[in-house]
């Protein structure tokens, strides 16, 4: 994927429409003179610089439309306003905790239904395919925060076959690592939040598809819903996208150490991490990704003290959101999936031990040392 920084370098922005300045401008305006280039209105309906973003997001996924939202949450959104009542979505055991509450909390009371299912085990989601009228299937992979990996060209086909179309969830992945439309889905979805804007300072979602009807109404629905990437959001997020590439392999170079001493360090029940997977899991990585990402999660053996060797890191910072330069640990039972019963936690194996960690950019031997460092101190916590 040698030319991908240069896709995003020019991909939606001909310099010539703007005096020849090679760093798209950020068009603040919220209206546009009636006959203006582009056909311009209102910048709800249209943007310059959320089309440059579009664009390129768009080159970048090989589709051929994007749309860009406000956040990951308002593209969840608008995917699911093509429903009607009595149509279901089918998503993952193992899915965001926003994406669990929006579907069971907001698209529940107004009578879309849902189904769950591990996108794992093909054979039990074609039965849940099979006994419901599912018109949209739902998918992470890599899943959060359990880091599962679904085949998304076995996925694609079964949902085609029971006419529902395939919406892949890729923030976790990029298209540096992973492009869905290419392997079957129809719509590949992001929290531009997280790697594409990488620099934790802007909230943003999108939506790709190589689908001209489906397009159509998905414009219509980001134009009538309304919730619209501001432009200086989208400009920072072209930003980001300059040196996604950059990063990512930053990123993953720096999971893959650390994934290496959480295996190694003997303190661990489990390590989750798609370049440490085995078996089918391991298979589908190599298939179908060019690297296995940045995102780890672990368990620590209960013997020892989770708090302490929490607090005993000096690089991981406790906070939400993941996919930024800056180093994170998450603590999905009471952070980011606390809106998931508990009894549906335990049911997929996401125990209040469990934590994820976000690997930022930081220096390899830094955030070895700090981890050696914390653990070291765990040796003293048992009980």
């Amino acid at each position: 994927m040698s030319d991908f920084t240069t896709k995003a370098l020019h991909s939606g922005y001909d310099a010539a429409d703007h005096n020849g300045a090679i760093i798209p401008p950020i068009h603040l305006t919220t209206t546009f003179e009636s006959d203006s280039p582009g056909g311009y209105e209102y910048s709800r309906s249209g943007n310059p610089t959320r089309e440059a973003l579009e664009k390129a997001l768009a080159v970048l996924e090989s589709g051929d439309y994007g749309l860009a939202y406000s956040s990951g949450s308002a593209a969840l959104a608008n995917i699911a306003a093509l429903l009607a009542q009595g149509e279901e979505i089918l998503f993952s055991s193992d899915a965001y905790g926003g994406t669990y509450r929006y579907i069971t909390k907001v698209l529940a009371p107004q009578g879309i239904g849902h189904k769950i299912s591990d996108f794992t085990d093909l054979a039990a989601t074609a039965k849940v395919l099979a006994s419901a009228p599912v018109k949209i299937v739902w998918a992470e992979t890599p899943t959060n925060p359990l880091l599962k990996v679904a085949d998304i060209k076995a996925l694609a086909e079964l949902a085609h076959r029971h006419g529902a179309i395939l919406v892949v969830d890729n923030t976790f992945a990029t298209p540096v690592l992973q492009r869905p439309l290419e392997l079957g889905a129809d719509v590949v979805a992001h929290s531009t939040t997280k790697y594409v804007n990488g620099h934790s300072d802007s909230t943003g979602g999108a939506l790709i598809t190589s689908d001209a009807k489906l397009y159509e109404r998905l414009k219509f629905l980001q134009n009538a819903i309304g919730a619209v990437l501001s432009p200086f959001d989208s400009w920072l997020t072209l930003r980001g996208l300059r040196t996604l590439e950059l990063r990512m392999d930053r990123h993953v170079g720096n999971a893959q150490r650390l994934a290496e001493v959480f295996r190694d360090s003997g303190k661990f029940t489990q390590v989750y991490y798609p370049g440490l997977f085995t078996g089918e899991q391991g298979k589908i990585v190599r298939q179908q990704m060019k690297g296995p990402g940045a995102m780890i999660s672990v368990e620590l053996d209960e013997k020892y003290d989770v708090q302490r060797f929490l607090k005993a890191l000096k690089l991981f910072p406790l906070a939400e959101s993941l996919g930024g330069i800056d180093s994170l640990v998450d603590h999905p039972a009471t952070m980011t999936h606390a809106s998931v019963p508990a009894e549906e936690r335990a049911k997929i194996g996401l125990t209040d031990g469990l934590f994820r960690i976000s690997v930022g950019i930081e220096n390899e031997a830094d955030l070895v040392a700090d981890v050696e460092q914390a653990l070291d101190k765990l040796v003293t916590a048992r009980v």
